[in-house]
């Protein structure tokens, strides 16, 4: 069974957000995050833009190359994990899908339900999936 080397995910000792390993990977999995995010971003860009093509499946693929911009990074730099990708990576995908549905049914749910602007209903919602994804990728994904 693979492991995440960066911080003994398994071991009780390092279940706390006030270990310095943890508070590390949670930093190194934000910029992950924010390099596939910019990932995303430079081929929706560039399919737009000079390929020419239609932005909602530029979208789409620019999506698709973040995701494995993510997933390579939080394997190797994050967790430093050597999890065997048939079980990793649909765990990882799986985790992102359910972040991304979490996302709309809580920006759903604060524009919708408490009538919020949309903007902090995101924020709301960035932040809980940042942790909970953190949470699942470290425990779950690359352990």
């Amino acid at each position: 069974m693979g492991r995440c080397r960066g911080d003994n995910a398994g071991s009780e000792k390092f279940t706390t957000i006030s270990n310095p390993v943890i508070v590390l990977s949670f930093i190194r999995y934000t910029a992950v995050g924010g390099i596939a995010t910019l990932v995303h971003y430079i081929v929706l860009v560039v399919l737009v833009e000079y390929a020419g093509m239609n932005p909602p499946i530029a979208a789409a693929l620019g999506a698709a190359c973040g995701a494995l911009a993510g997933y390579v990074g939080n394997r190797r730099f994050t967790f430093l994990s050597d999890a065997p990708h048939r079980r990793a990576l649909p765990r990882y995908l799986l985790v992102a899908a359910g972040g991304a549905l979490a996302n709309g049914t809580i920006v759903w749910m604060g524009t919708e339900l408490f009538r919020w602007h949309y903007l902090p209903a995101q924020v709301l919602a960035t932040a809980l999936i940042l942790v909970a994804g953190f949470a699942l990728n470290r425990t779950w994904t690359f352990a």
